[in-house]
């Protein structure tokens, strides 16, 4: 999902900046949100947790070129199940910018848009979940159905966001469409995968449910809503 640098550049980049600003107050609302519900430290714990889970998504897990960006092992269904959509949000950017300064700092130019990739997917994830799973379902109790539907969605707004900001920035032409049509037909393998991925986490968090762990995850795990 990186956008590499070049792709949107020069006075196109302030929608760039107007989308992660955006993505950022909507983030806070999240958080307070989250807030009203737990405490600081379950907050804290879950945001860390997030963020060394998406340095380890796109540093360490495999990644590979396609067309128009990289395909890369996300996993934000996942991060928004266990840790909620707040924590979520702030461990895909922060592990977004400690990759970018420290492991690949060409991509940095880029960060603003890559944020954006990420983090407006998993509020409309987000959206989704609270009208589709009953109020009366824990997420552990989730069908490989109802993950699917939450994993396409995500990397489905990935997918269409990426697309945007290729033809954004370097315009409709046959070039573009072909790079952005591979990217997207290789971003199939992980909608296949990740759901898999989701409900392997959710078995393993489904066997901790009686043990003295929920500050770590984000209640609707464990309870209904």
């Amino acid at each position: 999902m990186h956008i590499e640098p070049g792709v949107v550049d020069g006075a196109k980049m302030a929608f760039a900046y107007a989308t992660a600003a955006g993505a950022a107050g909507y983030t806070a609302k999240l958080a307070l949100s989250d807030l009203a519900k737990s405490n600081i430290g379950s907050f804290a714990a879950r945001t860390a947790m997030a963020t060394i889970g998406t340095f380890i998504f796109f540093e360490v897990l495999p990644h590979f070129p396609v067309g128009v960006s990289e395909v890369h092992f996300i996993l934000g269904t996942t991060l928004f199940l266990l840790m909620g959509a707040a924590p979520a949000a702030l461990g895909l950017a922060l592990g977004l910018l400690i990759q970018g300064t420290f492991f690949a700092p060409s991509d940095m130019p880029m960060f603003f848009v890559n944020v954006t990739t990420l983090l407006v997917p998993l509020f409309a994830m987000h959206a989704v979940a609270s009208r589709f799973v009953p109020e009366d379902k824990a997420y552990v109790d989730l069908a490989y159905s109802d993950v699917l539907k939450l994993s396409g969605l995500y990397q489905g707004g990935v997918v269409a966001w990426v697309a945007f900001w290729a033809f954004y920035g370097q315009g409709i032409g046959a070039e573009t469409f072909q790079s952005v049509l591979t990217f997207g037909l290789a971003y199939m393998l992980v909608v296949l995968i990740e759901p898999i991925a989701d409900l392997a986490v959710l078995a393993g968090a489904k066997t901790l449910r009686s043990k003295s762990i929920s500050g770590l995850f984000t209640q609707r795990l464990y309870t209904a809503a």
